[in-house]
């Protein structure tokens, strides 16, 4: 592929990533316990959707046929979205959102660091703007899942519960395809190995701290960066895209 196909293909993954956890957060507001979580993920929720309208703006202007942002978030099919298995799980109880939370920001926070370094212009400033809020949002996940390990017996048996059960999807994440490849080679992207021992050192030191412990090695589900999604993902794209299926071209 050329520099402008690999930089169209990889923004659209990042912003099919922050596009789906934004909408699966602001399912959150009215659901959270307590007023102050509620209105941070509404605020999380934002940051998300701002992030996947610069990402999906670019990738516009790169791919060069015309689509916008919203041709991007309402006008594909589901196989044609590369988000990761784990931002599309749903949000559960409590203890299930923040594990997801914890899991997926440690690893972007260290992405978008890496992407500000890349060769590509346009990638990097949107990662320069990104990670300002991406690091507050580690922080805030993280502060949370201390508290619910270091908790009551019921909130500590819960989030290992959410742990054990989403560790499955962070594999994904350190999974280098060919476009990933392509973004390394090509445009000094990403490298994912070294963004994996971090990642690992970073979350062993949260869970630590929430007195949790580290799921061991296991088989891990794949599939999201090549358009093959969970069970769950269709019904989320269903809700997401009903006005723009229902009424085509509306705008506000």
């Amino acid at each position: 592929m050329s520099t402008k196909a690999i930089s169209a293909a990889y923004a659209t993954r990042l912003g099919d990533n922050a596009l789906v956890l934004g909408q699966r957060m602001i399912e959150l507001v009215a659901a959270s316990p307590e007023l102050e979580e509620e209105l941070a993920n509404a605020n999380f929720s934002l940051d998300y959707i701002g992030q996947a309208r610069m990402f999906y703006t670019y990738a516009g202007e790169c791919e060069g046929a015309g689509r916008t942002e919203d041709d991007f978030a309402f006008l594909r099919p589901e196989n044609e979205y590369r988000n990761l298995l784990l931002v599309e799980q749903p949000n559960g109880h409590f203890g299930d959102s923040t594990v997801r939370a914890v899991l997926f920001e440690s690893w972007y926070v260290l992405l978008l660091d890496a992407l500000t370094r890349c060769a590509d212009d346009g990638i990097a400033a949107i990662a320069e703007r990104a990670i300002k809020e991406v690091r507050y949002h580690v922080r805030h996940s993280s502060q949370w899942l201390v508290r619910l390990g270091d908790g009551t017996e019921e909130s500590h048996s819960r989030a290992q519960a959410s742990l054990d059960n989403l560790w499955r999807f962070t594999g994904e994440m350190f999974a280098s395809d060919e476009l990933d490849k392509q973004m390394r080679e090509s445009l000094h992207g990403p490298d994912l190995a070294a963004i994996e021992t971090q990642w690992r050192k970073n979350v062993a030191a949260i869970v630590a701290e929430a007195r949790l412990e580290l799921p061991g090695d296991q088989w891990m589900a794949s599939g999201g960066k090549q358009g093959k999604h969970t069970e769950h993902f269709g019904f989320l794209l269903a809700e997401m895209q009903h006005l723009q299926r229902a009424y085509p071209g509306a705008e506000w």
